[in-house]
């Protein structure tokens, strides 16, 4: 009898025992929204869903696409999603214009230490320079980075007034081709390969970028949510130590990482992705100012500077507060942000 008790006993407490190990080890759910479509760039996050770095932090990452900054910022906000991509504009921006929100989004990396937008303009405009813009046909959607940021672009550059002409963005570069608008905003990665495919050559695109013409906005950072970051900041940490870890193959072999971009969207055109991709780490992930600050940083006068220049650039209602919009605590150790290659 004492021996059949043990047996139950022990057989009981091996169960608990167990199951209190398959619950610890139970991976934490995080349900990620990028701020675009299944594209070169978005290779940074599906990279290391990919290649199992999330789930060996012990987390249950999905990525899904998005429709903009703002979107994403409006989904984790609404506790739809956990964590999020999104241009650090827009997120000021919210936080400035609800700030009786109670679950306001906090960016906890950088990844885009520049903002991707820029002025375009085809060369028989007789546009070359920011100052050639002045009287000129702008066009863009409404909501576009460039087109919010323009006023921060004009004044460093002493732009006069300009006339804007708002469409869809599959409309934006159609438009300047046929030559409804004499210049576009855009994403550069985005906007510069739409244009090519729509029959202009690179070599007759201008392109002005607002980071080589006195606006050094910072461009699109990971966000999540204050409830996440409050709760559970080591799956914060651990998402940002897996991600770090696959960015790192992404910008050292982007051909690579694009398939599995090509595994998400099967109709994408892998060398067009590819040159999308480059540009994007050429451009504003592995640029002079991000090798100054070091992957995943910010500067905190330069992010003070911005937040002032989106308060009045897009008239929000109460000043940005950027020690409401940023948290670096919980950013990976320095060995494990050095990401970028040396130039």
């Amino acid at each position: 009898m004492k021996k059949r008790l043990f047996m139950q006993t022990a057989a009981v407490l091996a169960l608990v025992g167990a199951t209190s190990l398959a619950q610890a080890q139970s991976p934490t759910p995080i349900k990620f929204q990028l701020d675009w479509r299944f594209e070169g760039p978005s290779a940074l996050f599906l990279q290391p869903v990919a290649k199992g770095y999330f789930k060996a932090a012990g987390l249950d990452v999905t990525v899904d696409a998005g429709n903009g900054s703002g979107g994403a910022v409006q989904r984790v906000a609404s506790g739809t999603y956990d964590m999020g991509f999104a241009d650090i504009a827009a997120l000021m921006e919210f936080h400035a214009n609800n700030p009786d929100a109670q679950n306001k989004p906090v960016a906890v990396m950088m990844v885009y230490n520049n903002t991707p937008a820029s002025v375009m303009a085809l060369k028989k405009s007789g546009i070359t320079k920011p100052s050639d813009l002045t009287g000129k046909k702008l066009g863009a959607p409404v909501f576009d980075a460039g087109r919010r940021a323009f006023p921060i672009f004009a004044k460093a550059n002493n732009v006069g007034n300009v006339t804007w002409t708002a469409m869809d963005p599959p409309l934006r570069e159609t438009m300047l081709v046929r030559g409804d608008v004499d210049a576009i905003t855009g994403f550069t990665f985005t906007s510069l390969l739409n244009l090519e495919a729509r029959g202009a050559k690179a070599a007759d695109v201008v392109v002005l970028p607002y980071a080589e013409h006195g606006v050094k906005l910072y461009g699109n950072a990971i966000i999540a949510s204050p409830k996440l970051v409050k709760e559970n900041p080591a799956a914060v940490k651990a998402f940002l130590q897996a991600f770090a870890k696959g960015a790192k193959e992404v910008i050292a072999n982007p051909a690579a990482a694009i398939e599995h971009v090509k595994a998400r969207d099967g109709i994408v055109n892998v060398q067009l992705e590819t040159r999308r991709l480059q540009l994007a780490i050429d451009t504003v992930i592995n640029s002079p100012d991000a090798r100054a600050e070091g992957f995943g940083q910010v500067n905190p006068g330069r992010l003070s500077l911005m937040a002032s220049q989106v308060s009045d650039a897009y008239g929000t209602k109460t000043r940005v507060k950027v020690e409401d919009v940023w948290n670096g605590s919980l950013l990976p150790s320095a060995a494990e942000l050095n990401v970028l290659p040396k130039k």
